[in-house]
């Protein structure tokens, strides 16, 4: 089965949310960071770094592409680098991003600081772009502060 067409439900931006912080600490936690998922304006992950004494507060970031959207950018609206580095600031932590979007056959995860990903996506007055074409990603994918990592779906049977 090649293409299952995407209905998403009424509730499926919450779900992916959700999934996408799930995703992200599970990853970090198989990988030896400490980590909690916290429920505070700005991040929605904590985690300390098994090779430094860094600890990340980390805002997850999660889309749902459907066919032909796949290589859609991931919006980051200013206000939201506010609330990032306020919660930042009262838990004394470093603030990051992480990207969660499930496109087609794959679902691609990239983390990196807040800091990084402001001079790869700069900030105009109403957002930041985080750009998910082929070409982008593999660049990112090579970037050596860009953590990187793929999950690959495949249905196997589904109802249509």
């Amino acid at each position: 089965m090649n293409h299952v067409q995407i209905t998403k439900s009424t509730r499926h931006s919450k779900i992916a949310g959700d999934f996408g912080e799930a995703l992200v600490l599970y990853w970090l936690s198989k990988h030896g960071f400490e980590c909690a998922r916290v429920d505070h304006t700005g991040i929605d992950l904590i985690a300390h770094r098994p090779d430094t004494t860094e600890v990340m507060g980390i805002s997850v970031k999660s889309r749902t592409r459907t066919k032909g959207t796949e290589g859609e950018s991931v919006t980051i609206p200013a206000k939201d680098f506010e609330k990032i580095q306020a919660a930042c600031a009262a838990f004394g932590c470093s603030p990051y991003l992480a990207v969660v979007v499930d496109a087609a056959s794959a679902i691609k995860v990239l983390v990196t600081s807040l800091a990084h990903f402001l001079e790869l996506c700069p900030r105009s007055k109403s957002a930041s772009y985080w750009k998910m074409s082929k070409h982008c990603v593999t660049k990112y994918e090579h970037d050596p502060q860009v953590m990187a990592f793929r999950l690959s779906t495949q249905i196997r049977r589904w109802w249509e």
